[in-house]
């Protein structure tokens, strides 16, 4: 019984191998980083610093020094611990915020790590009048946690807690985005602890 020939294949040589995995890291490599990103884009809440607020004193643009205890005497206090200066989005935010803030009783804490007179700067060219925080070598953001988010290991994102008048934080929630509509960001608030 003669066995029938298998017609003969030519060898694959060894760099074909090799070419042919680097291509595939290198098509699969980018749908990875995208996957990661989009899970962290859409992350409900990144509760990774402390639990209770951690007591603070900061200069102001106005010049004058801000506690979050005098926040807090008048209820909760929503930080927002943004990029800063070469941000747009993060100055836009700010007035887009502070009225859909105050009518909740709340009391909006922006913080950034710039130079006070840069940031005071930048914040008149968005027409802003509330008093920013500045956090010098990123102390208080880096106390919150707030550092190392979305790449910046320098300076927080675009990140914001909610301190409960008792001290408690009560949501903490980076965005990806670097400018969150008051409606969804209270929406969320919302969710999250019902206020």
């Amino acid at each position: 019984m003669s066995r029938a020939k298998q017609p003969l294949r030519p060898r694959e040589h060894p760099t074909t191998r090799r070419t042919a995995g680097r291509w595939a890291a290198f098509l699969f490599a980018p749908a990875i980083v995208v996957g990661i990103v989009v899970v962290s884009t859409f992350a409900d809440s990144d509760q990774n610093g402390p639990a209770a607020a951690i007591p603070f004193e900061l200069s102001s643009t106005a010049g004058q020094t801000v506690s979050l205890s005098q926040a807090l005497a008048g209820g909760d206090a929503l930080l927002y611990f943004s990029m800063g200066v070469g941000c747009d989005g993060c100055f836009l935010q700010i007035p887009e915020l502070e009225d859909a803030i105050r009518a909740r009783g709340l009391t909006l804490l922006p913080i950034m790590v710039d130079p006070a007179p840069v940031v005071a700067y930048e914040a008149s060219r968005f027409g802003i009048e509330l008093p920013i925080l500045i956090d010098p070598g990123a102390r208080v953001s880096a106390a919150y946690g707030m550092l190392g988010i979305y790449g910046h290991g320098d300076r927080p994102s675009h990140s914001f807690a909610l301190v409960r008048q008792s001290g408690d934080i009560a949501w903490v929630r980076h965005y990806a985005e670097m400018f969150v509509p008051a409606d969804v960001l209270l929406g969320e608030i919302d969710a999250a602890v019902g206020t």
